[in-house]
């Protein structure tokens, strides 16, 4: 059974930094892209960030040069550490993978920037 595990949200002043978790288990980590979405109230879902097996990321332009997805492929662990946040970064951020055509999210964690 697939279960993505986030940790890591908290409320954060303006310019602030956080860095968020996400364990994965009952999967073959290392063969999957991972990636981070986040959701603000009123808006759609949005990527974040992802990195590929091969430790390709890519990144939203809002957050491009403030955030970076890494992962730990024996800790099972995918990383998105977030600088400089500001307000319209306040959102719950979901950690996320698929698997053929089945996508798989975790319960998401509430990152709250504060002016």
């Amino acid at each position: 059974q697939v279960q993505l595990v986030e940790s890591g949200g908290a409320v954060v002043q303006a310019g602030g930094s956080l860095r968020l978790s996400c364990a994965a288990s009952g999967i073959i980590f290392r063969a999957y892209a991972m990636g981070w979405h986040r959701q603000a109230p009123g808006k759609q879902r949005e990527l974040v960030a992802a990195i590929t097996s091969a430790d390709t990321t890519g990144y939203a332009d809002s957050v491009k040069g403030r955030f970076t997805i890494s992962r730990d492929n024996v800790k099972n662990s995918v990383y998105l550490q977030t600088n400089s946040l500001n307000p319209e970064d306040t959102a719950v951020y979901y950690c996320h993978t698929r698997i053929g055509s089945t996508d798989y999210w975790g319960q998401g964690t509430q990152v709250t920037v504060s002016t």
